[in-house]
Formats: C-alpha cells, sequence, structure tokens
C-alpha cells in the first residue's frame, strides 16, 4: 500500500461526513459511530448493502480469547467478487486488508487473524463484478490487541524474518485446491510498547502480498498492522494442471520475501 493510500485510511476515522449522506439501504451500523466515517472516506459514499447469508458471510468470535489473534473466516457463494475489504470500525488505522481477487482464484474465500483494539465492528466488503457493494459484519468483544508487544522473542524473530511458507491439502482434478500462506513477520503496529526501554516499537509490518500460479492472479493483497504476527490466509485457488504456486511479499521497510511450491493435482 503506498503511502498517501495508507495516510488517507489512517485518517479515516477522523475526516468528517463533509455533506455526505449515508444512501438509503446502506448497511450504517448504529452503535458504530465511526462506520458512516469509514463508508465515506474509504468507499466514497456508495450504497453497501447488508448481504444474504448465502452470498457472503462473515465469522468471528462473539468474544476473543486473544485479541491479538483473532480469527476471521468470510465465506461466499456463487456471486461474483473481485475485491474483498475487511475493516475492524475500531482500530486506529479501520482498514486491515483490501485483496484483489484474480482469474485462479476459487471465490473469494478466506481466513485469517486480526488484532483488535477495542470492542468493535469486524466487516467484510465484497466489491462485486458489476460494481455494487455487499457486507457481512460481526460484533466482537476483544480489546489491547493492536498494543500488546510481540509474542516472540525480538532476536529469535529478528532470525526468522520473512521466512515464508505455502502449503496445499489434496484436491482431485477440477476441484479447487485450499492452500495456506504464512510469514514470520513480528508485524509490529507502532502502538506497543517496549517494556524493558519504555520506547515504542516502530510499526513494521507485511504491506503487500502477491499469489500466482503459473504467473496467473490468484489474489493481490494491500495488507495494514492489523493482521496478528506472523501474519497467515487461508485461499482456495484452480489449478487445471500440475504447476507452481508463488507467493511474494514486502514489509514496509521495503524488504522483500518469496517463496514457491510444485503442485500437482491429483
Amino acid at each position: 500500500m503506498d503511502p498517501l493510500r495508507r495516510a488517507q485510511l489512517l485518517a479515516a476515522a477522523a475526516w468528517p461526513l463533509a455533506g455526505r449522506a449515508i444512501a438509503a439501504g446502506s448497511a450504517a451500523t448504529p452503535d458504530s459511530p465511526m462506520w458512516p466515517r469509514i463508508v465515506a472516506s474509504v468507499f466514497d459514499g456508495r450504497p453497501i448493502t447488508e448481504a444474504d447469508a448465502s452470498q457472503l458471510r462473515l465469522q468471528a468470535p462473539a468474544r476473543a480469547i486473544d485479541a491479538a489473534f483473532v480469527p476471521v473466516t468470510v465465506h461466499t457463494g456463487a456471486v461474483a467478487i473481485r475485491r474483498l475489504t475487511l475493516v475492524v470500525d475500531n482500530n486506529p488505522s479501520p482498514v486491515a486488508a483490501v485483496i484483489d481477487f484474480g482469474p485462479r482464484a476459487f471465490r473469494a474465500e478466506i481466513e485469517t487473524r486480526l488484532r483488535l483494539d477495542d470492542y468493535s465492528m469486524v466487516r467484510a466488503i465484497a466489491e462485486l463484478a458489476d460494481g455494487a457493494l455487499l457486507m457481512s459484519a460481526r460484533y466482537v468483544k476483544a480489546a489491547g490487541g493492536c498494543s500488546a508487544p510481540a509474542g516472540a522473542d525480538a532476536a529469535a524473530a529478528a532470525a526468522a524474518l520473512g521466512r515464508m511458507q505455502l502449503r496445499t491439502e489434496p484436491a482431485a482434478a477440477g476441484t479447487p485446491i485450499a492452500a495456506q500462506w504464512q510469514v514470520s513477520h513480528p508485524n509490529h503496529t507502532g502502538l506497543a510498547m517496549d517494556q524493558a526501554t519504555r520506547h515504542y516499537t516502530p510499526a513494521h509490518f507485511v504491506r503487500v502480498l502477491d499469489i500466482n500460479f503459473d504467473g496467473e492472479r490468484v489474489l493481490h493483497a494491500d495488507l495494514d498492522f492489523a493482521l496478528s504476527e506472523n501474519p497467515v490466509l487461508r485461499f482456495q485457488f484452480t489449478a487445471p494442471r500440475a504447476g507452481t504456486l508463488r507467493a511474494d511479499a514486502e514489509d514496509t521497510e521495503g524488504r522483500r520475501f518469496s517463496t514457491s511450491l510444485a503442485v500437482a493435482p491429483a
């Protein structure tokens, strides 16, 4: 995510509505005063319709055990989704991820883990092929995830920085393949205090992810520090033949990481 776009998203919580009303039928939530501002600044005030569970469904715990590792899953139906945006209303930077799906993606179904700074609505907003926006949301009780210190020892985390893994599950020919990407990275938010030095650890997180199969895009993701330490993403893709699944990532310090995996459908 380029610095200008990131600055815009970070400012979303502070931008006024500037006279733009939320369109009739959109899913503004009464208990979330931040949401109308996010709609205005991130989605340009476009109408957002509450999704039917058969179209889009966000799964998340009502109360998270650990606010720094909140599991979320997005399920989709047969609707053609080209972009998925994950939003945590009450996070310092509300937009956790913007994921664009390519021709090798199978639907827009993903799983990941998020940090929550406070009790918040967590939302999945899907942009369809025709530009329409659908949303599924869930209120999650969790707090302190953005200011929690990294769990790993700093020296060990530095030594493992950038180690990536791709894994797939066996699949019959002609059926979608479930896969998981994970990278060793502290994903520092910039909001956690080092208890030894009493200084805040500078923000340092994975910001871009590209996954391709034999050069054809599965997905491109612009990410934020709301993804948990050692970020993980589960997804599905189609492989009409044996080939190579490749992941390329870049963090906010310009470090680039890549890995690949040979895939041969059964």
